[in-house]
């Protein structure tokens, strides 16, 4: 269970493999930046749920609603407000298995691992028990498909990344990540995920010089990241 919470506390966006429409980027970021309230961010989800009913049809049009669920919910979950944020999570798992009935993608699958991987962590314990597994089978399925998929393959390294000792595998974790930034198609947020991934791996390892250096690559992209402050905090 512990190694469940500390993989799925790093989750990346599936923002990779394609090109996102540029409506959606500003719920994307908003996420990641934690600088306006979940309010505020509702506005943007509405926004770009209604964008998304009204261009988008089939598959494509519920993977992005279900991009749009998990994002709320992630902002939901930040706030600890758990209700919300299962509620989104559900909606957003409904809407990949949806896509998945139309036609089966790495995108779809990549979007139920999201879903469940955020709910594991709001969700009892015995949620996680019972779906914790399925978060690695969905990411390998989708790289199957496309395995330039840099958010499936973020979270099948994120294991090895986090798990507690003597689960862990720091040098096979870096060698992933390294595979990751050399040999895949990865978007802003993908790159931030991976960034502080490595600044994580070295601060476990107590080379702060690296982790140092990572983490100031992560701060480029999203420096506002609560997240990424609490862990250059102790350096």
């Amino acid at each position: 269970m512990i190694l469940l919470i500390l993989f799925l506390l790093f989750q990346s966006t599936p923002a990779s493999c394609e090109t996102l429409p540029d409506w959606f980027i500003p719920l994307r970021d908003a996420v990641y930046e934690q600088k306006l309230s979940t309010a505020q961010i509702e506005l943007l989800y509405r926004e770009v749920s209604s964008k998304a009913k009204s261009v988008l049809s089939g598959a494509e049009q519920q993977i992005m609603l279900s991009r749009c669920e998990y994002f709320m919910g992630r902002a939901y979950s930040s706030e600890e407000k758990k209700a919300e944020a299962i509620k989104h999570f559900n909606e957003g798992i409904k809407y990949a298995e949806n896509a998945m009935k139309v036609k089966e993608s790495a995108q779809a699958w990549v979007m139920q691992a999201e879903n469940i991987s955020q709910s594991c962590l709001v969700q009892p314990t015995s949620y996680a028990i019972a779906n914790g597994l399925k978060v690695e089978k969905y990411s390998k399925n989708a790289i199957v498909i496309n395995p330039r998929y840099a958010a499936a393959q973020i979270m099948v390294a994120a294991r090895w990344v986090f798990a507690p000792s003597p689960l862990h595998n720091y040098p096979r974790a870096i060698q992933m990540l390294t595979d990751i930034i050399n040999n895949s198609d990865m978007e802003k947020d993908d790159k931030f995920n991976v960034y502080m991934a490595m600044g994580y791996v070295y601060l476990k390892q107590k080379n702060n010089v690296n982790a140092n250096l990572w983490f100031a690559k992560a701060s480029e992209i999203y420096p506002s990241n609560k997240y990424l402050q609490s862990l250059t905090e102790g350096i």
